[in-house]
């Protein structure tokens, strides 16, 4: 006699601690990524616009005789600002219009941790705006002959992951900061934006600013991170940097570690008010 069992599946282990921090920073991620292949048309709106701002910057130096490392700042500065915009939008305005789009409860349902959902976003954004900003590189570099002579690569390295770990951990600390702020996020971000672009020096080495508006701009990660970077990429600007390059890399270091840790508590304390209080807005007064 012949017994028939019934077929149960297995069980989906359960992840936990590391495990699970891990998986989910990708299944966060990996929307982002695919997202460049699945829609082609951002790809070609988020890159042929932006090209047209740093277009105007170059032909503006060059009309002006301005020396050759310029346009080489612009093109340099013209790919930070893609990851700055992806920050600003894809980040800090992030988990706002998840709130307002009925996802933000499913995130704190989740098992997973909110912090790691945050740094899938990241992730995802850094991978997504990479795209981006090599396409600015290499078409503006060809089309005006922009030569690099890197002095030190591992220090280059060094300073661009730096910069991207501050500057995408204060769009994580900005993501709560947003949140709570209710409605006005949107004027937040666009408060934000062209403000940056000036005191960050993107088109333009930052130490024209004057010491005291270049150190108080200092506490932004572009504005340390494109100084370095400039000044192992062209060797001429080492005389036009604001700081030398191993204090900059402190500062990045530093920076790094002090968004990161605000985005964590930030995040705690809304998580706190909406276990307590059933809400992850601040209540107005």
């Amino acid at each position: 006699m012949t017994v028939v069992r019934d077929h149960v599946p297995e069980r989906i282990p359960k992840l936990h601690g590391v495990a699970l921090f891990w998986a989910a920073l990708w299944a966060r991620a990996l929307p982002r990524i695919l997202g460049l292949y699945r829609e082609k048309s951002w790809l070609i709106f988020e890159t042929i616009f932006p090209l047209l701002t740093v277009l105007g910057y170059i032909y503006l130096y060059q009309a002006v005789n301005a020396p050759r490392e310029y346009i080489g700042f612009v093109v340099l500065g013209g790919a930070m600002t893609a990851f700055w915009l992806n920050v600003l939008w894809a980040m800090a305005s992030q988990l706002y219009w998840d709130k307002e789009g009925g996802n933000l409860e499913l995130y704190v349902l989740a098992p997973a941790p909110m912090m790691a959902i945050l740094v899938g976003m990241a992730v995802g954004g850094i991978i997504m705006t990479a795209s981006r900003a090599i396409i600015i590189i290499v078409v503006c570099s060809l089309a005006f002959n922009v030569v690099y002579d890197v002095s030190s690569l591992p220090q280059l390295i060094l300073v661009f992951v730096l910069t991207l770990a501050a500057l995408y951990g204060m769009g994580m600390m900005f993501a709560s900061v947003f949140l709570a702020s209710g409605r006005e996020a949107w004027h937040l971000a666009n408060l934000l934006q062209e403000p940056i672009y000036l005191v960050s020096g993107f088109y333009f080495p930052v130490r024209y600013l004057g010491f005291l508006v270049a150190g108080a701009a200092s506490i932004l990660p572009l504005t340390m991170g494109m100084d370095a970077m400039r000044q192992l990429l062209f060797p001429t600007d080492q005389a036009l940097g604001f700081l030398p390059v191993t204090t900059e890399i402190a500062i990045l270091a530093l920076l790094g570690v002090l968004f990161i840790g605000a985005a964590y508590f930030a995040l705690r304390k809304l998580e706190e008010i909406g276990r307590r209080e059933g809400r992850l807005i601040e209540r107005r007064r």
